[in-house]
């Protein structure tokens, strides 16, 4: 691990402000997944700076009915907090399906937001990844691709955003708030939060340099049954090799209402509103999945991720249907 220095600002602009002033400089919280990269040395900010004295902690009600989440609401408090299980549930199975309880107990809602892809090559600085180096090249796309993106990637990048927790808010079309050095503030819709690879890999959010998040909001829940599915290696500690986050509405059987967002295919979670669409109107998953699958492309390891999202995507259509 390289030398840094190491400040604690006690106020949100004050966070900001060091984070545009220093360069290479990073914000710090529960840290589950900066300190790792840190100690590979894939990650070597010349400046940490920690917000957890920051009054982000909280979990609130807003006016129209939804829920503010703050930034350092820890996930074990966020999957066990009453609002969440009652009228968000597939957000708290979804938290409850990452890591450990001792991570869950460290890790924030912001970081999680932020979490980095767990490609091997990305973690293996003796590989190129343009990612990690910008130009260097992507060692995935003829390499052991297992893990890696079908959807939405580019001859730059195929890694996959590994957060179970994205895969839910963008199902629950949250939102999320940042606050400028400046003291700007500004509302980032989840399906603008995370980019695509293209060209720009290493540039994975929205965010602009200083932003800091403050809090995820979500709006007033929609009625249906919430469900998490999480397709992986091993029971547990091991992110999705495909997940589906759904809210389903149905009637005598009939799915009425649905939103469907996917992880472990693409850079960001992915949502295709066609596949929604599909499926209220035909009631059949495979007519929501070629939707969803539209473009999909393996490269090679990988390749079984493209009917493995089809079948999972039935499992839960069929869970929904005979609730």
């Amino acid at each position: 691990m390289k030398a840094f220095t190491y400040e604690r600002p006690a106020t949100v602009l004050d966070a900001a402000r060091l984070a545009a002033e220093r360069p290479n400089a990073k914000f710090i919280a529960g840290g589950t997944n900066l300190l790792d990269l840190m100690k590979l040395q894939v990650e070597t900010p010349a400046t940490l700076i920690d917000v957890n004295r920051l009054p982000l902690d909280k979990v609130e009600d807003t006016a129209d009915g939804g829920l503010r989440i703050g930034a350092l609401v820890r996930n074990a408090d966020l999957a066990a907090h009453p609002r969440v299980r009652r009228d968000y549930a597939v957000l708290s199975q979804a938290l409850l399906a990452g890591a450990s309880g001792q991570l869950r107990n460290k890790a924030t809602t912001a970081g999680n937001l932020l979490q980095r892809t767990r490609c091997y090559y990305f973690y293996d600085t003796s590989k190129p990844c343009n990612k990690r180096e910008p130009g260097s090249g992507c060692a995935a796309v003829g390499g052991f691709n297992r893990i890696m993106a079908v959807l939405g990637a580019s001859d730059a990048c195929i890694a996959t955003n590994p957060s179970d927790m994205n895969v839910a808010l963008r199902a629950l079309d949250a939102t999320v708030e940042t606050a400028s050095p400046n003291g700007a503030t500004r509302a980032i819709p989840m399906d603008r939060f995370h980019r695509l690879p293209g060209d720009t890999p290493q540039v994975e959010t929205d965010l602009q340099r200083g932003e800091i998040i403050t809090a995820v909001t979500l709006p007033k829940p929609v009625a249906g049954l919430h469900v998490y599915r999480k397709v992986r290696d091993r029971a547990s500690y091991a992110f999705a090799t495909v997940s589906v986050a759904a809210v389903l509405g149905q009637m005598n059987g009939r799915i009425t209402q649905a939103r469907l967002a996917f992880g472990g295919l693409a850079h960001r979670p992915w949502r295709v509103e066609a596949a929604e669409e599909a499926l209220v109107r035909t009631g059949q998953a495979d007519a929501a999945a070629d939707a969803v699958l539209a473009g999909a492309r393996g490269y090679g390891s990988n390749d079984f991720k493209i009917p493995l999202t089809r079948r999972t995507l039935r499992a839960v259509v069929t869970e929904a249907t005979r609730a």
